[in-house]
């Protein structure tokens, strides 16, 4: 007779090894960047895989013409855009551990 709890043991082995293989991925991905613009490229974003924006740069055009409205906007259209790109990455980089399993709580 198997032992039933034979197959939990395996199955919490195969979770440990996912967790496992997701944090190397999660932390290989927090080094990537990707950037986001707004404005035809006057503004551009750049953030990395954790999240985290680690670089602004603007036009020097942008901000000469006084419109600081405009220049707040496009900061915040490019920094949408590049943390849109940053989730999108990770949730590929993702479904290289999930096999493409919809896990609830990530990406």
């Amino acid at each position: 007779m198997k032992n039933p709890m034979g197959n939990m043991g395996n199955l919490l082995k195969q979770a440990q090894a996912m967790q496992a293989q997701m944090a190397k991925v999660q932390e290989q991905a927090s080094s990537k960047t990707v950037i986001g613009t707004a404005g035809g490229g006057s503004v551009t974003v750049t953030a990395n895989g954790a999240m985290e924006v680690v670089g602004i740069v603007i036009d020097p055009d942008v901000v000469t013409s006084g419109d600081v409205e405009m220049v707040q906007d496009l900061v915040m259209a490019a920094s949408n855009d590049a943390l849109r790109k940053a989730r999108e990455m990770m949730a590929d980089a993702m479904k290289s551990v999930t096999g493409g399993m919809n896990v609830p709580g990530l990406f």
